[in-house]
């Protein structure tokens, strides 16, 4: 019951999570508690707080960001395989698109932050773009879309830097070349 519920309660939960759905996600967490509640008592007849016992459980859940949860009466199974709850989901607000910007106007640093994309810009720049926020990571600074940039290794290739995106960073081209020669200097003295 568990493994064929979960899929349609979190993807019925992440589908509307973007609007305001807080009060929404606890009034079905108690329709669905009641209807569980039901089916427990047809299986075991009248159900006492010792039968409900069986399949109601306190728990502590990790939820999808890493946090834990506290709960009582969680519908689980003795091996701790738990029914998700709708207001387990977080919501998320749709934020909106300024309304003087189009994928068009050359803008690639807003619509790489915003979506992780861009139009005419390499994968690989348009997903540290959206991790760094926009900005070098050496300077500090925002990119403009006349800027050129690069993308170098956190830890250098010839210092056994692997070729991953959690070595990699997003440098304007003049710092790219300062960082290069601080690197081959400690190479040196090294």
């Amino acid at each position: 019951l568990i493994s064929r519920l979960n899929p349609i309660i979190r993807g019925w939960s992440n589908y509307y999570s973007g609007v305001v759905s807080t009060e929404t996600f606890t009034k079905l967490d108690h329709i669905v508690w009641q209807m569980l509640r039901a089916w427990t008592e047809s299986r075991c007849r009248k159900a006492s707080y010792d039968k409900l016992g069986n399949y109601f459980r306190h728990g502590t859940v990790k939820l999808s960001n890493g946090k834990e949860r506290h709960e009582s009466w969680l519908f689980q199974t003795k091996d701790g395989f738990t029914l998700w709850k709708h207001n387990w989901t977080p919501i998320v607000r749709h934020t909106l698109i300024r309304p003087e910007a189009t994928p068009y106007d050359g803008n690639w640093t807003y619509w790489a932050t915003r979506k992780g994309q861009a139009t005419d810009t390499p994968n690989r720049v348009a997903k540290l773009l959206k991790k760094q926020k926009g900005k070098c990571t050496w300077c500090g600074q925002y990119f403009t879309p006349s800027d050129i940039a690069e993308v170098d290794h956190i830890v250098p290739r010839s210092q056994g830097g692997k070729d991953e995106y959690k070595n990699l960073q997003l440098l304007h081209r003049h710092t790219r070349d300062d960082k290069t020669a601080l690197d081959e200097e400690r190479l040196l003295y090294s």
